[in-house]
């Protein structure tokens, strides 16, 4: 079952398609307006049920990981660093 961020994504990705109907978009709006206070629902991944070790693993990993920007280099590093 999805999330109500997931839901709320869905409806914003609507709006930002431009492949998708005006009357879709129109819907969209309408969801996020009366159901999802614009749209300002939490995230699906907030970090209250995340296992500590989970975190600083993909943190280390982004950190040795070529593809990665320098500046998500430093994000993570200053992450850890606050661990």
């Amino acid at each position: 079952m999805p999330t109500e961020a997931q839901i709320a994504g869905g409806h914003k990705a609507t709006l930002n398609n431009p492949n998708v109907s005006e009357g879709a978009k129109q819907h969209s709006k309408e969801v996020l307006d009366n159901e999802f206070n614009g749209g300002d629902v939490p995230k699906a991944g907030d970090d209250e049920n995340k296992n500590p070790g989970n975190v600083a693993g993909g943190l280390k990993a982004t950190l040795k990981n070529p593809n990665v920007s320098e500046e998500a280099k430093q994000s993570a590093k200053d992450r850890l660093d606050n661990m």
